[in-house]
C-alpha cells in the first residue's frame, strides 16, 4: 500500500547551498511544531533555494501526486496582494508569470505578504532576544497589520532595529531562518491572515 505524501514546497534555502536548506527545512519545522497541531502529522518540508525553483519543483510533485496526497507551495508575494487568487497574483507579476498547473486549488499556493520577513514583525519579543543588547524595537512598524508594510520596509526596519547589536545588522541568509524557529506562530498569524490561511489549511488536509 501507497503512504499518502505530505509536502510543502517552501521558497528559501539557497540554490545548492546544502546547510542554507538544512536551516530552512528546521526553521519551517520548528515554526510548525510551535503550533502544537500538526504532532505526528508534519508535513515534509522541500527547501527548493529560488522562487521559480519552488514553482517548477511544486508543479513536477503536483503532476505525479494521487488525490489522497497533499502537496502545497509556499512562496514571497514580493509585492503587494490585490487578487483574490494567489494564482492570479503569481500569474501576474512581473517576472513570476506562473500558470495555475491542472486542477490545482488557491488552497495550494500560499504567499507570504510580502516577504516571510513580515511575520517576524510580529514577534518583537523574539527579536529582541535573538538579538540582544542594542536592539531596537522602536524602529520597527506600529501596529499589527504586517502585511501592508512593503517588502522593502521590512528589510529597512530590520536592519534598522538591529544595527547596534553584536550579531547584527540582519542578513537574511545569516538570520532568517534561526528566526523563524524562534517566533511565536499564534503572534503571527495574528499578524498576518495569509499565515493564518496556512496553518489553518495545514491543519485542514494534514
Amino acid at each position: 500500500m501507497t503512504s499518502r505524501k505530505r509536502l510543502l514546497f517552501v521558497e528559501g534555502g539557497g540554490d545548492n547551498n546544502h546547510a542554507l536548506a538544512t536551516a530552512c527545512r528546521k526553521g519551517f519545522r520548528k515554526f510548525l511544531e510551535k503550533t502544537g497541531s500538526f504532532t505526528g502529522r508534519m508535513p515534509r518540508i522541500v527547501a527548493c533555494g529560488g522562487r521559480g525553483q519552488a514553482y517548477k519543483r511544486f508543479c513536477s510533485a503536483f503532476r505525479e501526486a494521487q488525490p489522497c496526497d497533499s502537496v502545497v507551495l509556499l512562496v514571497d508575494s514580493e509585492a503587494p496582494v490585490s487578487q483574490t487568487s494567489s494564482w492570479k497574483h503569481v500569474a501576474q507579476r512581473q517576472g513570476d508569470g506562473w500558470q495555475q498547473p491542472g486542477n490545482a486549488t488557491d488552497e495550494q499556493l500560499h504567499l507570504m505578504i510580502e516577504c516571510m520577513e513580515s511575520w517576524f514583525l510580529a514577534d518583537p519579543h523574539a527579536l529582541e532576544e535573538f538579538f540582544g543588547q542594542g536592539f531596537q524595537r522602536s524602529a520597527l512598524p506600529p501596529g499589527t497589520s504586517l502585511e501592508s508594510v512593503q517588502k522593502q520596509g521590512v528589510y529597512d526596519a530590520l536592519k534598522q532595529a538591529t544595527r547596534n547589536t553584536q550579531g547584527g545588522p540582519y542578513g537574511k541568509g545569516k538570520h532568517s531562518f534561526a528566526l523563524l524557529a524562534r517566533v511565536d506562530p499564534n503572534k503571527v498569524r495574528a499578524a498576518a491572515p495569509s499565515a493564518d490561511r496556512l496553518l489553518n489549511h495545514l491543519d485542514e488536509v494534514l
